[in-house]
């Protein structure tokens, strides 16, 4: 009887360890850390879309890279995001289906109750596509050197971002006088950076602060 007992607590242990991803196998069961990202993958439609994954809680923000970047390029802002109590999913596949099954499987695989979606340049023109879809499922918006159609993307809070010298300052301070709702805003930075390049230029710490500061409020 004993032999028995002790049988059925390991096989509940071994079963609370393993968790499905997204190809139906069976993996170790892992948190998301803060400084070292955990790799996750999972499949929408007969596709495997992959990502960098960091933190914890009830609040995701998905992050959509330029053309020119890949997911770990968003390292620095993914560990704030991380270290402020929030999941960051940094994605390698960008298009708009992507975009929105990473939203599904934030809530899905790790309980989050609203997301954010970032994206920057050509991944902000995914990025405007993916919320139009379907402005409902997303919380909010930022959107760095990203011009677009923002008809469609509903009354949730959006951040539009650029330089003043990269050429499309006008459209974005445009874009957040357009938008549906009330919460929106454009920031315009001193220079020519470009999208994700703002981190690296003298205003990229006013930049990331200003972020967080949106992603905070939305997550309390």
């Amino acid at each position: 009887m004993k032999k028995s007992i002790m049988l059925s607590v390991v096989a509940v242990i071994v079963e609370s360890l393993l968790v499905f991803v997204g190809d139906g196998r069976l993996a170790a069961a892992k948190s998301p850390d803060v400084n070292e990202p955990t790799q996750v993958n999972f499949t929408h439609n007969g596709k495997t879309v992959h990502g960098l994954l960091r933190g914890k809680g009830v609040y995701g923000v998905v992050l959509s890279h330029g053309a020119v970047y890949d997911a770990a390029s968003w390292t620095p802002l993914a560990r704030e995001i991380a270290q402020n109590g929030m999941v960051a999913l940094a994605l390698e596949e960008v298009e708009p289906d992507d975009l929105l099954a990473a939203n599904s499987y934030l809530r899905e695989k790790y309980g989050v109750k609203a997301v954010a979606l970032i994206g920057a340049s050509a991944g902000g023109s995914t990025a405007i596509t993916a919320m139009a879809r379907s402005p409902r499922k997303w919380d909010q918006l930022i959107l760095l050197s990203s011009t677009g159609d923002v008809s469609g993307l509903g009354p949730a809070p959006k951040l539009f971002v650029a330089s003043e010298d990269e050429g499309i300052a006008d459209a974005v301070r445009r874009m957040a006088k357009e938008a549906q709702g009330k919460r929106n805003e454009a920031l315009i930075f001193k220079g020519s950076a470009h999208a994700q390049a703002i981190f690296r230029a003298p205003e990229g710490l006013r930049l990331t602060s200003a972020i967080l500061q949106r992603l905070i409020n939305r997550a309390k």
